[in-house]
Formats: C-alpha cells, structure tokens, sequence
C-alpha cells in the first residue's frame, strides 16, 4: 500500500468567530490548507494555526479563494482568469509571510470551494491558478482535485502536482465533486468514509456516488486524502480514516514535509 498523505481545511475562523476544531485536526492531519483572509482568516489566525501546525509536525500550505468572506467562498465571483491570477499570488504571498513569521514554511497551494471546483472543471481558470503559483514560488507544490484540470495545468507548467480525493464528498460519473446542497454531496457517517478512503486508495480510483460498493471506478494517482475541518463531524471523520489507512497498512504522512 502507498504512503498517503491527510489534509484538512483549516484557520477558517475570522476574527473571534471559529470554525471547526483546528486544535483537534492538527494533533491527526498530516498537512494542514490554511486560509489566507480573503474567504476566511486572518493575520492573527494565520500565526496561530502555522504556530500550532509548526509545534505538531504538520504541513502547511495556502489556501486560496474568493474575496467572499460572507459566503465562505462557497460563491463563484465574476473574476476573469487574470484577476483570478492576481489573487492567488496575493494569498499565497500573505502565507508565506505568516508562517516565516511563525517559524514554519509553506510547501505547497490548494484552492478552496468554488475557485476549486472552478479551477478543478475550466482550464483557463485552472491555468490562472498555476500561473500564479509559479510567479510566486516555483517550487511549491499545488496539491489538485484529483483528474482536473488543475492537475494539467500545473503539469504543464512544470509545478509538482499532487492529486487529492475527498473523505467527506460525494463524485460524479465524470470524477467531480457533487455540488453542495444536491444528494449525495455530503458524506457525514465517519465509518462510510473511512471504508470508502481505503477501497479507492486500494484500487487506485475515485469512486462516483457516496458509497463503498458498486460505483463506477476512476483510475487515478492517490496521494492525498482531504477531510474538510468546518463540519461538526470533521474530527471524527478524519480520526476514523487516518486510523482505518493504517489499519490497512497505509503509512499516513505528508506528502510534501517542510
């Protein structure tokens, strides 16, 4: 079985409002997307989540979105691909000054919600990502929705492309993420994730449909696993799959160390 990395989603808070348990997730993930202040975080955030990842042995990378703190960049916004281009490096820029500042270092960018799943469907949009990513520092890695068009663009720019599958989410026929709010979409049952995470680390595939069983296959390269960390069953979740990849004799570690 491979090495596998576990992600999470995390220093979405804003100000003194919170989001998720980042505490929680940093003592069972292996890497850690941290938000950059434009669809949440902030400086303050920032420091304290790539402090804490810093003193837990966690990996650290940026995670961009849309400027829509109201919407949790959940919404796609009217940004042509330059603009989107522009904001990227922004917020990868912001995080790499914050965790210098906090002693740790980003290794690598993954967008959030609906720039991610623009990103992961629209080439232009997608190329936009890793053109920025580039500009800023070519030799962090971008962590991609696993068969999207995030994945060939930062191929073909020459970027260290690494491909992620969901815990926590539901897949189309055609290896995207089921949107938000449509059946299916959401996997919240710890143990249904955690057998799904292992089969389709096992077989090397996305599995289309929130099942274990009969899904249709996706042929994919595996190297992260993502359980987003704003749910109120995130820990569980991502306790129940790191400890079920190891149970299977999976070694769970980053996939890009600082």
């Amino acid at each position: 079985m491979p090495t596998i990395d576990l992600n999470s989603d995390l220093g979405e808070g804003f100000g003194d409002y919170r989001a998720g348990d980042d505490a929680a997730m940093l003592a069972i993930v292996t890497s850690a997307n941290v938000a950059c202040g434009m669809h949440a975080g902030d400086p303050q955030i920032m420091a304290r989540t790539f402090g804490l990842a810093r003193e837990r042995g966690v990996a650290v990378g940026a995670h961009p979105g849309y400027p829509d703190l109201w919407g949790f960049g959940r919404r796609v916004l009217p940004y042509t691909p330059a603009e989107v281009e522009r904001i990227v490096a922004y917020q990868v820029g912001a995080a790499q000054a914050l965790a210098a500042y906090a002693g740790h270092r980003i290794t690598y960018v993954k967008t959030h919600g609906a720039l991610g799943n623009l990103a992961a469907a629209n080439d232009e949009v997608a190329m936009a990502v890793a053109r920025a990513v580039k500009a800023v520092d070519p030799d962090l890695s971008l962590l991609a929705i696993a068969l999207s068009a995030q994945v060939r663009a930062g191929e073909a720019l020459g970027l260290d492309v690494h491909q992620e599958i969901f815990a926590d989410r539901g897949y189309t026929e055609e290896g995207l993420l089921v949107p938000r709010g449509q059946p299916g979409a959401m996997i919240e049952d710890p143990e249904v994730a955690a057998e799904r995470v292992v089969t389709m680390v096992r077989e090397g595939a996305i599995i289309a449909g929130s099942g274990v069983g009969s899904g249709k296959r996706l042929p994919t390269p595996i190297r992260s696993v993502c359980v987003h960390g704003d749910s109120h069953y995130a820990v569980a979740t991502a306790r129940t799959v790191r400890a079920r990849l190891e149970e299977a004799g999976v070694t769970v570690a980053p996939f890009r160390p600082a």
